[in-house]
């Protein structure tokens, strides 16, 4: 939690909205072109590929998928966590998470919100009682097959955190991009950035226990972090970069993020030149591919409000290529709303996104509780939505 003034309020309160609504956006623009080759993307949609939000394969336009219903949870997990906290004085932040994701997981498992028992305490709150967050969208198998493996049960104790750098208990072998396309909202929270980075990096392991997948997490977290204290984009990247290099295993990471930066200094942005980032299937690659596109369309550290044009450039960007592209776009998404806010982002994708007033009302939440916390938590609503359990 952190005081601001009614100004800064009002800016922090814009870039948490755009930091979320922008990766569900860019989500919902790259989910029906996720499989799909850049050669197909053209023969389909013309030489620019897709240039606004597109029908998936039922027909239906601005569908999130489970990178939003993870990025989500996690929202709602880092507030609960707050909420812990200013009530008890003590909190174990990744265990609150995994239990966020828990009920994440079983949005993937029922076509509405399941009873709670003895077995499954965690489904408490009110984020799991939103219908429409129980469908299926292409899932990442290390996150299911990671909640799974703990058969459904929250684990972990405070002042046990896996060393950072080394294979982590849960798939250490997995390094894919769910780690990464989940964890902006550790960067909206207070406190410095090695404690977003390190908080990140450890609730990536939930799931993912390659070195490679969760430091990805990290320097996104980080990336997020002085975004949304007003760092250009470049700078905001220099200071994950920076974090990063502290901790074993970085390698992989690091180059990424070069090659990204590298690729943005030369000459004008193509799909040809993202896919030389890779596939972003895997962690540091959708960082990687993210953060070159967000460089090209918003290069200088001056401007403040390049507007919604500058955001669909760099969407679109993001999502035209043969890779991962509901992720990258997500990515991105979280990179520009953060820096600019929610009135950076193009109106007429908004309209149509999937769960837009649901999403808002949970990044005002956030943003109250991450400012207000201890009046925040007198509100008897509030716990009811957010226990503090």
């Amino acid at each position: 939690m952190a005081d601001r003034s009614p100004e800064d309020f009002l800016t922090y309160g814009s870039r948490v909205r755009g930091c979320v609504l922008g990766g569900a956006i860019g989500d919902a623009l790259g989910a029906p072109i996720e499989f799909s080759s850049l050669g197909g993307i053209r023969d389909r949609y013309g030489p620019a590929g897709i240039t606004g939000l597109v029908p998936d394969g039922s027909g239906r336009i601005g569908l999130i998928t489970d990178d939003t219903q993870m990025t989500l949870f996690t929202m709602e997990g880092l507030l609960r966590a707050d909420v812990r906290f200013v009530q008890r004085g003590v909190c174990h932040v990744p265990s609150v998470i995994r239990s966020a994701y828990l009920r994440w997981l079983d949005t993937q498992q029922y076509d509405a919100p399941p009873a709670r028992d003895d077995r499954h305490v965690f489904r408490t709150g009110g984020l799991r009682e939103q219908r429409w967050l129980y469908a299926r969208r292409a899932p990442g198998n290390a996150c299911l097959s990671g909640l799974h493996a703990q058969g459904g049960q929250a684990t972990g104790e405070a002042g046990r955190a896996p060393q950072l750098g080394e294979p982590g208990p849960v798939n250490p072998g997995s390094k894919g991009c769910g780690t990464v396309m989940r964890s902006a909202p550790f960067g909206l929270v207070g406190g410095s950035p090695r404690e977003a980075f390190e908080t990140a990096a450890e609730c990536a392991q939930i799931t993912h226990g390659h070195p490679t997948g969760y430091l990805a997490a990290g320097a996104l977290a980080v990336l997020i972090h002085s975004l949304v204290q007003g760092v250009s984009i470049r700078g905001a990247v220099a200071d994950a970069m920076e974090i990063l290099g502290d901790y074993p295993a970085h390698e992989e990471t690091t180059e990424a993020l070069r090659a990204a930066v590298a690729l943005a200094d030369d000459g004008d942005p193509t799909p040809e030149k993202v896919e030389t980032l890779g596939g972003a299937w895997v962690a540091e690659e959708a960082l990687a591919i993210a953060v070159y596109c967000a460089l090209v369309d918003h290069p200088g550290a001056s401007v403040d409000h390049p507007g919604p044009e500058s955001s669909r450039r760099a969407l679109l960007l993001a999502v035209n290529h043969s890779g991962d592209s509901d992720s990258t776009g997500a990515i991105c998404g979280n990179i520009i709303g953060a820096r600019y806010g929610d009135l950076a982002l193009p109106g007429e994708w908004l309209v149509e996104l999937e769960g837009r007033a649901p999403i808002t009302g949970l990044a005002d939440d956030f943003a109250v509780q991450m400012t207000q916390g201890r009046a925040a938590c007198r509100s008897e609503g509030r716990l009811a939505g957010y226990p503090g359990d």
